[in-house]
Formats: C-alpha cells, sequence, structure tokens
C-alpha cells in the first residue's frame, strides 16, 4: 500500500456492535478487582536507585508480576513510564530500564500473563488455544478472551503506580513494541491519565486485513490454524473476526487522550504497516508517525534515544 494511502486507510476489522459497552463492562471488574499490591526488594542493585518486584491483581484473580525501578530518595513525585514486552517473551531485563530511572523517572515492566515471565494465568477458557493468545477464549464468551485481561492488567498497573506516594499520576506515560506497541496503545485507551504513548509496530490491528494480505503467519499464525482446524471452509468467518474485534486495538484507538508517537518500519511483514495505520489513523489526539522505509520488524536506529526523550517531554 502506497504511504499515501496509509495514511487513509481505515481498516478490514469488523468492529462489533457493543464494542464500546463491552470495554465499559471491562473496566468495572478491574473496579471491582483489588490489587493488593506487594513490593520485594529485587536482586539487582544500582547506586541512586531502588529495583522492587511488584506483584498485584488483575482481573479473574490472577497474580501479575512487573519489575519496579525507582529513584532512590526523591524530593518530589516523579513520572512514571509503562513499558510493555513482545509477544510470548518477558520483561527485559533490569538494564533496560536504568536510562528511565537514571532520568529521574519511575518505570514498571510488566509481564505478560501466561507467557515468558512470572505472571499467572487463571485460565479457564473453553476451546482452542493452538499456537498463541489471539484466539484463546475465540470459542468461549467474548469475557473470556486471553487480551482482554491482558489489556486490563496494563490499566490495573497504571492504577498501582497512580497511587503510589512517589508517583506523580498527571505525568504518566507507556511504550513498547510489537505486542508491546499493541498493549501502549490499549492502556493509553483504556486508561485516560497517559500522558504519551509510544508505540512501536503495534500487534493486534485489523486481524482480517493480516489475513487477507497472506500475513497470518510468525506472529499471527494462530488465525490460520485457527481456521484450519475449527472453520476450514471459513463459514464463520464474519462471527469470528468480529469476535477478535472485541480485542482489536484499532478501535480503542479513538479513545486515547493523550499525545502519540508511533514509529514503523515500511518493511514490515509481521505487523504489517497497513494494520498499523488502520489504528493510528482512528487516533484523534495529538499524534506522529516516524516511518523507516528499509526497516521491517526489528530495531530501528534511533528508536529507543527518541522515544526516551519522547517520554521526557524533550
Amino acid at each position: 500500500m502506497p504511504v499515501s494511502e496509509l495514511f487513509q486507510y481505515q481498516g478490514r476489522n469488523p468492529r462489533p456492535r457493543d464494542f464500546d459497552t463491552f470495554w465499559e463492562r471491562a473496566l468495572m471488574e478491574v473496579d471491582a478487582t483489588p490489587p493488593n499490591p506487594e513490593l520485594i526488594p529485587a536482586n539487582f542493585f544500582c547506586p541512586g536507585i531502588e529495583c522492587f518486584d511488584l506483584w498485584y491483581t488483575g482481573v479473574r484473580g490472577a497474580r501479575i508480576y512487573a519489575k519496579y525501578m525507582r529513584p532512590k530518595k526523591a524530593e518530589a513525585p516523579v513520572p512514571a513510564v509503562f513499558l510493555f514486552h513482545g509477544y510470548t517473551i518477558s520483561s527485559p531485563d533490569w538494564f533496560v530500564l536504568l536510562p528511565y530511572a537514571a532520568a529521574g523517572m519511575a518505570i514498571a515492566a510488566m509481564d505478560c500473563r501466561g507467557q515468558g515471565g512470572l505472571s499467572e494465568d487463571s485460565g479457564g477458557v473453553r476451546g482452542s488455544t493452538l499456537r498463541g493468545h489471539i484466539v484463546r477464549g475465540l470459542d468461549d464468551s467474548p469475557d473470556k478472551l486471553l487480551f482482554r485481561q491482558v489489556f486490563l492488567d496494563t490499566v490495573q498497573l497504571v492504577r498501582v503506580l497512580a497511587d503510589f506516594d512517589e508517583v506523580d499520576e498527571n505525568r504518566l506515560s507507556c511504550c513498547g513494541g510489537s505486542q508491546g506497541g499493541g498493549l501502549t496503545i490499549a492502556c493509553a485507551a483504556l486508561e485516560k491519565r497517559i500522558k504519551r504513548a509510544a508505540p512501536l509496530y503495534p500487534f493486534l490491528s485489523d486481524y482480517k486485513r493480516v489475513w487477507e494480505m497472506d500475513l497470518a503467519r510468525d506472529a499471527y499464525l494462530e488465525l490460520k490454524e485457527y481456521f484450519r482446524h475449527h472453520d476450514p471452509r471459513h463459514e464463520r468467518e464474519d462471527e469470528i473476526f468480529t469476535k477478535l474485534g472485541y480485542i482489536d486495538i484499532q478501535f480503542l484507538a479513538p479513545r486515547i487522550k493523550g499525545e502519540v508517537l508511533m514509529q514503523t518500519g515500511l518493511m514490515d511483514t509481521v505487523c504489517p504497516p497497513s494494520s498499523q495505520f488502520a489504528a493510528y489513523n482512528k487516533i484523534a489526539s495529538p499524534k506522529k508517525v516516524l516511518l523507516y522505509p528499509d526497516f521491517a520488524h526489528e530495531g530501528a536506529p534511533g528508536h529507543m534515544d527518541t522515544v526516551l526523550g519522547f517520554v521526557m517531554g524533550i
């Protein structure tokens, strides 16, 4: 798709009619879930920095883990950043968090439930979970979709940190790449206090477009496998993609109030640029996208420096 068309593209995946009430009801579940946070000193040390293993309760009773780092003896409440990781893996090493703390910010990096980190997966769904978490809950109630719970885990994490004495709830940002980019958009949409969001090539957007481009492989392989095993003639295609619409970040994007800086590689075949722009074009708040024409789903030169400056307000 030519770049000029990317900026006009509005997505292919159908939007559920009750999308807004679905997410309002979901947020009410977070309201009813006491987070019961616990801070445990971590086995990582750096002068002037405090590091903790943070545990809190997400929806459906799962205990969620995040690395939490803050400047020691801050004289006033500090900004906070929420860092979200890529699909299947876990929060990065403590070393990756250091630049944010060194810049005078608190930072939390969450482990997504059921993936490579320490967060609990409370389970309890009917149907297939083959190849991944997009399809988990697809044969059950939409309330059982796993990414619904992961999106809500990001909201609960923001609420936990916003209640800490050392955190300034008026200066909250989030960032991440791939799945982390998708969670960045979801978090900024569902937690209105997020002032800046920096997604890198966001995942979890415009599923039908990905399938129609025959790119349901790599991170999206589970979509093709689901159809092959559970709807080989695509008789339920509209129903399935509409249900996936509940966890499609393009439909959450209009809720974002903060400033957004997206970065994308135009050679990306894992999260195709058009699927990313389906979400970007629906953001109504101040926004900007940085394009890397010769880069795919990979690190981009200057990306991390740009994100750090952005969340610092530079």
